[in-house]
């Protein structure tokens, strides 16, 4: 998620603290997260083969090793050891970066997205 999204995301949680969604239509009922709507309809069958065979983007992929990569990073004692993650963990988000169309997620790292959206919020006023 992007800043303006976890912005957004924190103002809805505390319109939702003050009881503003309370008396909304629909509420309690489930949400349909099966809705292919989105997905052209020449497409759709190639989404759910894929879906269902269980293959995902080559960006996810990369992704959940960065992630599983820097939870390793927190078990590794040996200095020499950590060095050669930290170095094989940089290799892997420059190669991530490079396949996708946008920047980097902090979302990914929430070590540091909490941190950011602090700073952007109270620079920002809201």
């Amino acid at each position: 998620m992007d800043f303006i999204s976890k912005i957004a995301e924190r103002r809805i949680i505390e319109a939702m603290q003050n009881g503003e969604f309370d008396n909304l239509k629909g509420k309690g009922k489930p949400i349909n997260f099966e809705d292919e709507s989105w997905i052209p309809e020449d497409l759709r069958m190639a989404y759910r083969l894929l879906k269902n065979a269980g293959c995902i983007p080559p960006e996810l992929e990369m992704r959940k090793e960065i992630v599983n990569m820097c939870a390793l990073m927190n078990t590794i004692d040996d200095d020499k050891e950590r060095l050669k993650k930290l170095r094989e963990l940089n290799f892997k988000l420059l190669k991530l970066n490079m396949m996708r169309k946008k920047p980097l997620d902090f979302g990914d790292f929430p070590e540091y997205e909490g941190k950011i959206i602090d700073k952007v919020t109270v620079l920002s006023g809201y």
